[in-house]
């Protein structure tokens, strides 16, 4: 098992919610170690660059609204097939969709639907990296190197 980084975000949602606390132990229960994190209110300018790969599509513009309404946990989690293992967790993007356990599933919700289908936005908690390869991106975006820390949980002798 390759030891990974990944990037996760608690949305605004999620923190306004007061489901940080829950959110983190789901991660660490399960042996991630969180090796950067903190709080940030991001700017419509940053949250473009964070959804640059959706810039042009007709949500754009509401996801950099929601990403920018509110204080945005980021964190970077270490552990043994880490992005796999965080987006499992996390459940599919539409809450509806998402199997109970998962983040999404218990605490997911679907926002404002209007009559249009493509203008529906999803209140879904929290964002996971869904490759290494953007994982690698999005961390560099968000944390400086020295945001970052390198330790050992005291159970990693007993599970790695």
């Amino acid at each position: 098992m390759a030891i990974e980084r990944t990037f996760v975000a608690i949305k605004p949602d999620g923190v306004m919610r007061g489901l940080v606390g829950e959110i983190i132990r789901r991660f660490e229960r399960v042996g991630l170690k969180i090796v950067g994190m903190k709080m940030v209110w991001v700017d419509k300018e940053f949250a473009e660059k964070h959804y640059f790969e959706h810039r042009g599509k007709h949500f754009f513009e509401r996801l950099k609204e929601y990403l920018s309404s509110g204080p945005v946990v980021a964190m970077v989690l270490e552990g043994a097939n880490a992005v796999a293992i965080a987006r499992k967790i996390v459940g599919p993007t539409d809450g509806s969709e998402a199997p109970p356990g998962t983040i999404r599933g218990d605490f997911g919700h679907m926002g404002l639907k209007h009559a249009d289908e493509r203008n529906k936005l999803y209140f879904n908690i929290i964002h996971a990296s869904d490759s290494v390869e953007s994982a690698e991106k999005e961390i560099k975006l968000w944390f400086k190197p020295s945001e970052l820390h390198s330790y050992k949980r005291a159970d990693e002798n007993h599970v790695m």
